[in-house]
Protein backbone atom coordinates (compact mmCIF):
# COMPACT_ATOMS: atom_id res chain seq x y z
CA UNK A 1 0.00 0.00 0.00
CA UNK A 2 1.53 3.13 -0.81
CA UNK A 3 2.20 6.05 1.52
CA UNK A 4 0.32 9.69 1.25
CA UNK A 5 1.90 13.03 1.18
CA UNK A 6 0.73 13.06 5.16
CA UNK A 7 2.51 10.02 5.84
CA UNK A 8 5.74 11.29 4.30
CA UNK A 9 5.67 14.49 5.78
CA UNK A 10 5.02 13.19 9.34
CA UNK A 11 8.11 10.75 8.56
CA UNK A 12 11.06 11.08 11.04
CA UNK A 13 13.87 12.93 9.59
CA UNK A 14 16.59 12.00 12.34
CA UNK A 15 18.34 15.57 11.24
CA UNK A 16 15.75 17.93 11.97
CA UNK A 17 16.87 18.28 15.88
CA UNK A 18 20.28 19.25 14.72
CA UNK A 19 19.07 22.21 11.97
CA UNK A 20 16.58 23.31 14.81
CA UNK A 21 19.53 23.18 17.28
CA UNK A 22 21.99 24.93 14.25
CA UNK A 23 19.52 27.61 13.74
CA UNK A 24 18.83 28.82 17.42
CA UNK A 25 22.64 28.94 18.00
CA UNK A 26 23.23 30.61 14.77
CA UNK A 27 20.34 33.35 16.09
CA UNK A 28 21.62 34.12 19.96
CA UNK A 29 25.28 34.31 18.21
CA UNK A 30 24.18 36.70 15.71
CA UNK A 31 22.44 38.58 18.68
CA UNK A 32 25.33 38.54 20.42
CA UNK A 33 27.29 39.74 18.08
CA UNK A 34 25.20 42.76 16.71
CA UNK A 35 24.99 43.83 20.24
CA UNK A 36 28.71 43.82 21.49
CA UNK A 37 29.85 44.97 17.67
CA UNK A 38 27.20 48.33 18.77
CA UNK A 39 29.08 48.65 21.87
CA UNK A 40 31.37 52.03 22.53
CA UNK A 41 33.69 49.54 24.27
CA UNK A 42 33.80 47.37 20.79
CA UNK A 43 34.69 50.78 19.10
CA UNK A 44 37.41 51.79 21.41
CA UNK A 45 38.91 48.41 21.02
CA UNK A 46 39.09 48.30 17.14
CA UNK A 47 40.32 52.11 17.60
CA UNK A 48 42.97 51.53 19.47
CA UNK A 49 43.77 48.55 17.18
CA UNK A 50 43.59 50.27 14.28
CA UNK A 51 46.25 53.18 15.35
CA UNK A 52 48.72 50.74 16.49
CA UNK A 53 48.50 49.18 12.99
CA UNK A 54 49.38 52.12 11.28
CA UNK A 55 51.43 53.65 13.84
CA UNK A 56 54.00 50.44 13.26
CA UNK A 57 53.63 49.97 9.38
CA UNK A 58 54.64 53.70 9.38
CA UNK A 59 58.24 52.98 8.58
CA UNK A 60 57.75 50.27 6.36
CA UNK A 61 55.34 52.98 4.50
CA UNK A 62 58.04 55.15 4.00
CA UNK A 63 61.07 52.91 3.09
CA UNK A 64 58.26 51.70 0.54
CA UNK A 65 57.25 55.53 -0.91
CA UNK A 66 61.53 56.09 -1.35
CA UNK A 67 62.43 52.94 -3.09
CA UNK A 68 59.32 53.60 -5.24
CA UNK A 69 60.09 57.07 -5.72
CA UNK A 70 64.26 55.94 -6.79
CA UNK A 71 62.51 53.25 -9.00
CA UNK A 72 60.28 55.57 -11.02
CA UNK A 73 62.80 57.97 -11.29
CA UNK A 74 65.27 55.68 -13.29
CA UNK A 75 62.78 54.59 -15.32
CA UNK A 76 62.07 57.95 -16.03
CA UNK A 77 58.20 58.29 -14.80
CA UNK A 78 56.69 60.92 -13.24
CA UNK A 79 55.95 60.59 -9.38
CA UNK A 80 52.74 60.85 -7.90
CA UNK A 81 53.10 64.92 -6.55
CA UNK A 82 54.34 65.51 -10.55
CA UNK A 83 51.28 63.94 -11.77
CA UNK A 84 49.30 65.87 -9.21
CA UNK A 85 51.23 69.41 -10.01
CA UNK A 86 50.68 68.52 -13.89
CA UNK A 87 47.00 68.45 -13.17
CA UNK A 88 46.98 71.81 -10.95
CA UNK A 89 48.39 73.48 -14.02
CA UNK A 90 46.32 72.13 -16.60
CA UNK A 91 43.33 72.68 -14.02
CA UNK A 92 44.68 76.47 -13.92
CA UNK A 93 45.15 76.55 -17.91
CA UNK A 94 40.99 75.22 -18.23
CA UNK A 95 39.70 78.05 -16.17
CA UNK A 96 42.23 80.78 -17.93
CA UNK A 97 40.80 79.22 -21.47
CA UNK A 98 37.51 79.94 -20.05
CA UNK A 99 38.20 83.18 -19.15
CA UNK A 100 39.23 84.09 -22.40
CA UNK A 101 36.21 82.43 -23.88
CA UNK A 102 34.09 84.30 -21.85
CA UNK A 103 35.82 87.47 -22.53
CA UNK A 104 35.56 86.77 -26.36
CA UNK A 105 32.09 86.38 -25.79
CA UNK A 106 31.06 89.33 -24.53
CA UNK A 107 33.47 91.42 -27.22
CA UNK A 108 31.13 89.69 -30.16
CA UNK A 109 28.25 91.00 -28.12
CA UNK A 110 29.88 94.02 -28.43
CA UNK A 111 30.56 94.52 -31.77
CA UNK A 112 27.35 92.83 -32.65
CA UNK A 113 25.66 95.99 -30.61
CA UNK A 114 28.09 98.49 -32.16
CA UNK A 115 28.06 97.41 -36.08
CA UNK A 116 24.57 96.14 -37.28
CA UNK A 117 24.90 93.10 -39.18
CA UNK A 118 27.61 90.29 -38.81
CA UNK A 119 31.14 90.73 -39.83
CA UNK A 120 30.34 87.98 -42.77
CA UNK A 121 27.72 90.40 -44.01
CA UNK A 122 29.93 93.23 -43.99
CA UNK A 123 32.73 91.31 -45.90
CA UNK A 124 30.21 90.69 -48.71
CA UNK A 125 29.26 94.57 -48.85
CA UNK A 126 32.63 95.37 -49.72
CA UNK A 127 33.97 95.76 -52.86
CA UNK A 128 36.65 93.32 -54.63
CA UNK A 129 39.47 94.29 -56.94
CA UNK A 130 38.90 92.90 -60.04
CA UNK A 131 40.01 89.81 -61.22
CA UNK A 132 39.72 88.51 -57.65
CA UNK A 133 37.21 85.70 -57.57
CA UNK A 134 36.22 83.74 -54.49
Amino acid sequence: MPETSEEKAKTFDPFEPFREMRDAYLDAMSKTMIENVNSEAYAKATGAMLDWSLTATVPFREAMEKAMLQAMQQLSLPSRQEVAALAERFTNLELRVDDVDAKLDRVLTLLAHTHPGPPTEQADRRERPAGQES
